[in-house]
């Protein structure tokens, strides 16, 4: 299956089934995590059968159900669109794993990351087999996320992969432009919106092959 693919079947998902990550996907998502670490310098880190993080009114709140796998990702304080970048990386390797993913950023409880000085816990991605595979979330035009200042197959294909991107609350809050050749993208604000900046970046550098700066 191809990323495009990949990221059209994935969606968030809040409720999950009480069945374990098997061995076998639990290595490959801990040796990507190893090599993204590496590349990174953030600190990302996987705990399994572990649902006390998501064992609190937060949780419940964000009507978490039966969590017991995430994903932490630890690093500085400026390391947010970092971790956005990252992060999508490896949810859409679960997704590929047949696992199912959410981005969480308030509604859980203390997670077992270990913080070193100088770092926060910037994220967490809740991790397991959902109840369901969850529903696409709407989206703006893709005319309103960007703009090119000439028609390539290659935008037009990395603007849809943006458009299936998760963002905080939805909102969406960025633009990307092609000009002369050169691919950037820019938030327009909101909650977590560096975050979301590195994960919509992550999707259009994933199926296009091309930097965005």
């Amino acid at each position: 299956m191809d990323t495009l693919e990949i990221m059209k079947k994935r969606h968030s998902v809040r409720q999950y089934m009480n069945r374990a990550v098997e061995l076998s996907r639990r290595e490959e998502i801990n040796s990507l995590i190893k090599d993204v670490n590496v590349e990174s310098k953030l600190s990302i880190q996987a705990f399994y059968d572990e649902p006390k993080c998501f064992d609190s009114f937060m949780a419940h709140y964000g009507k978490f159900e039966n969590v017991k796998n995430y994903i932490a990702i630890v690093g500085n304080k400026n390391d947010q669109e970092k971790a956005g970048y990252y992060g999508e990386k490896i949810v859409l390797k679960c997704q590929e794993l047949g696992l199912n993913t959410c981005w969480v950023a308030m509604t859980h409880g203390k997670s077992k990351a270990e913080i070193k000085k100088g770092q926060k816990l910037l994220i967490i991605i809740s991790l397991g087999y959902g109840e369901t595979q969850g529903v696409p979330h709407k989206s703006k035009s893709t005319s309103e996320l960007g703009r090119a200042d000439q028609s390539t197959e290659w935008f037009e294909r990395g603007m849809e992969a943006v458009s299936l991107a998760p963002t905080a609350v939805n909102q969406q809050k960025f633009f990307f432009e092609l000009k002369n050749g050169n691919v950037t993208a820019k938030s327009l604000g909101g909650f977590y919106s560096q975050i979301d900046l590195g994960i919509v970046k992550y999707h259009f550098e994933a199926v296009t092959g091309h930097e965005v700066k």
